[in-house]
């Protein structure tokens, strides 16, 4: 299969047709569920579809697989920080609990910030977080980091200009 700029539909409804029991059940084995795998595959072939792939696809069911791992671990990742957030209102008083529409706002700024932080190197986001949450000063971090502090510096850089970026990429 050729594709140029991107696959055709026709090019995408031959792979559904080809691929898509298999790819069900590859999930299937992996999610444990049929239903979350039927929505995963459904969301491999969208992704599918608007992917900029440029050189033919030799091995479909490989690239299918890839593409659905990275959904089934966006999807880990997601439920991880839906479950930390969720235990994290359990110690608030009842009245500070935010609504129903405010909380899914919050979890996804959360996801958002999450993706962000996982496009960083290990050690930029890692500063990120000893400043952010453990509070820590730009020396405390450079010695535990074992790294000179314009290094601290230039990280705290890379990862505020990450945020800044994902808080003014909607508007």
């Amino acid at each position: 299969m050729q594709i140029n700029d991107t696959l055709k539909p026709a090019e995408v409804a031959l792979l559904y047709q080809s691929h898509h029991a298999w790819l069900r059940g590859w999930l299937r084995s992996r999610v444990g569920c049929g239903e979350h795998a039927a929505d995963l595959a459904q969301d491999t072939f969208v992704r599918l579809l608007r992917a900029r792939q440029v050189s033919p696809l030799k091995e479909p069911r490989a690239y299918l697989s890839s593409i659905a791992r990275g959904l089934m671990i966006d999807q880990f990742r997601r439920r991880a920080l839906e479950q930390a957030y969720q235990q994290s209102l359990a110690h608030l008083p009842e009245a500070e609990v935010p609504s129903e529409e405010h909380r899914l706002v919050i979890l996804d700024a959360l996801d958002r910030l999450d993706r962000a932080l996982h496009q960083l190197k290990p050690r930029v986001r890692q500063a990120f977080l000893l400043a952010q949450l453990d509070g820590l000063s730009i020396v405390q971090i450079a010695q535990q980091l074992a790294v000179s502090r314009a290094t601290v510096e230039r990280d705290l850089a890379k990862a505020l200009s990450a945020c800044y970026r994902l808080r003014y990429a909607d508007a």
